[in-house]
């Protein structure tokens, strides 16, 4: 399988366990859970497709760095501008945001992993 087939899979995979929980959770929590979810697949789903084409170039640690503060910024931009606006449950949102920014992140590691060998 190639690089990219693993990390659609992948991507895929923490996509439907994340929307799958989103209806088992309190029903004033789903749409923040699906929400996040919808603002991770945005964010994280081209910036982990950069990484994994970086590897083994000299713009890696740009990307990874890159990566990492624009995940820091959507969660501020979540916790302080969007749930508020949509008036949405704040910690579950934000639980479910970075949970599948992990999971993706977890996405990436096992693609460059089995990308280098």
């Amino acid at each position: 399988m190639t690089a990219l087939g693993r990390y659609l899979v992948g991507v895929a995979t923490v996509a439907a366990a994340t929307l799958g929980l989103s209806f088992a959770v309190p029903l004033d929590d789903g749409p923040g859970v699906r929400l996040a979810l919808g603002i991770a697949l945005v964010v994280q789903g081209p910036l982990g497709w950069w990484l994994v084409r970086a590897l083994g170039t000299e713009r890696f640690l740009f990307v990874w760095a890159t990566g990492i503060a624009t995940r820091l910024l959507v969660v501020g931009v979540c916790a302080l501008v969007i749930a508020p606006r949509l008036q949405l449950t704040l910690e579950p949102t934000l639980l479910a945001l970075v949970g599948v920014l992990m999971g993706f992140v977890l996405v990436e590691a096992v693609v460059l992993k089995a990308t280098t060998h």
